[in-house]
């Protein structure tokens, strides 16, 4: 019974990542992201560009920013969606779409929530940026979930680069250098 047992098991590894992005939870976040253009658009350009207008110079200048920031980011998360979508209808292959993907930009365009002038943004634009961070989150976890091709060996783990450290090494050298030359 285990050598007829054991013949039937697939012995191919399940891809965790792609059983994930054809989830319901990647439908749910497809669902989430795409509601939040929607609602960051619509917002924009009604009662956000109201609001823009009463806001004192700083602020003024902090909302065009924020609001161009915050809309770069949403294209760039509902770009990576639709290409997820595509590969999860089979209208392309997961290779396709991690070359198609290189062209997104899921990290960068932070915000500084201490800035001048961010504490005057109207609160609406405000949650809007936190939803838009929140999801930013949520899509590069799947991502580096889907696309990493990182399979470290127990050994190769101990030692994963460290570009801070390696660059506090070289600060470290070179005031070890100076010193020694005085």
């Amino acid at each position: 019974m285990n050598d007829k047992r054991s013949q039937n098991l697939n012995t191919t590894p399940v891809s965790f990542g792609a059983k994930l992005a054809d989830s319901d939870s990647f439908k749910a976040l497809f669902r989430d992201g795409m509601s939040l253009v929607e609602e960051a658009a619509d917002y924009l350009d009604g009662d956000g560009r109201a609001e823009a207008k009463s806001l004192p110079r700083v602020a003024s200048l902090a909302y065009a920013t924020e609001s161009m920031r915050l809309t770069t980011r949403l294209m760039q998360m509902a770009s990576w969606l639709l290409l997820q979508r595509a590969v999860n209808e089979g209208e392309m292959s997961l290779e396709q779409a991690g070359q198609e993907k290189n062209k997104v930009r899921l990290h960068g365009l932070t915000t500084p929530k201490d800035g001048p002038g961010w504490d005057e943004l109207p609160l609406r634009l405000r949650a809007l940026i936190e939803q838009s961070l929140h999801l930013q989150k949520r899509i590069r976890h799947l991502d580096e979930v889907i696309y990493s091709k990182r399979s470290l060996e127990p050994e190769e783990s101990v030692e994963q680069a460290n570009p801070v450290g390696d660059q506090i090494g070289l600060i470290a050298n070179a005031f070890a250098a100076k010193t020694a030359e005085q």
